[in-house]
């Protein structure tokens, strides 16, 4: 749960060279490719889970299905890609920001982004950059997130080390909001949804 001595720097020195010469090649191309996340800690990642169920249950929802709404888009702590600095979120930062960004419309059908994703698609592989949880109707787990890449030289890697973990271990964290309902059957669910069932391309490279 420490921080990385380059935690401080967003994205592991070799993700950070390569996400910065796809960002010079799309300059040329008229993207202002612009990092909205890196590396995000455990501490932050918990904090992002907290605020979460705490509105979502004041707002009248039960524990369980508050849960179920978080993981549409986001991680328990400890289980994020985010955790290894080697994924990213990004926008085009010559777009003037308006309300939530990070949400798909904008990324297709005349969105602000919809650049942006025709120029990832094209030429994210180039640099190592796979998207993760794609638009696939099949998929289960997190939604799609079009602005959500992954540096897999890197993260390849750091995925069969992370398989090892149990996550039981990571729920019993007891300033977890919820962790009362992250049962056996749910992180079972998790595991097969919200972390395997990802870009078949990030599974088949293992």
């Amino acid at each position: 749960k420490g921080n990385p001595p380059w935690a401080a720097q967003g994205l592991h020195p070799m993700a950070m060279e390569a996400f910065l010469k796809m960002q010079a090649a799309a300059k040329a191309d008229g993207i202002a490719l612009e990092l909205v996340s890196g590396y995000r800690s455990y501490d932050r990642q918990r904090s992002i889970w907290n605020r979460k169920y705490k509105r979502f249950t004041s707002e009248g929802m039960s524990g369980s299905e508050a849960i179920q709404k978080i993981i549409t888009y986001s991680t328990l702590p400890g289980t994020s890609r985010h955790h290894w600095g080697t994924d990213i979120d990004i926008t085009d930062g010559k777009i003037p920001k308006e309300g939530d960004i990070l949400v798909a419309e904008k990324f297709h059908d005349g969105g602000p982004y919809e650049p942006l994703r025709l120029w990832m698609e094209t030429h994210a592989k180039d640099f190592g950059f796979l998207l993760v949880y794609t638009n696939d109707p099949n998929r289960k787990g997190f939604a799609y997130e079009p602005w959500h890449y992954s540096y897999t030289p890197l993260s390849n890697s750091y995925f069969k080390a992370f398989m090892e973990i149990n996550l039981t271990d990571l729920v019993s964290d007891n300033s977890l909001e919820g962790a009362i309902h992250l049962d056996t059957a749910f992180l079972r669910d998790y595991k097969n949804q919200q972390i395997l069932d990802v870009n078949p391309a990030l599974i088949d490279s293992q």
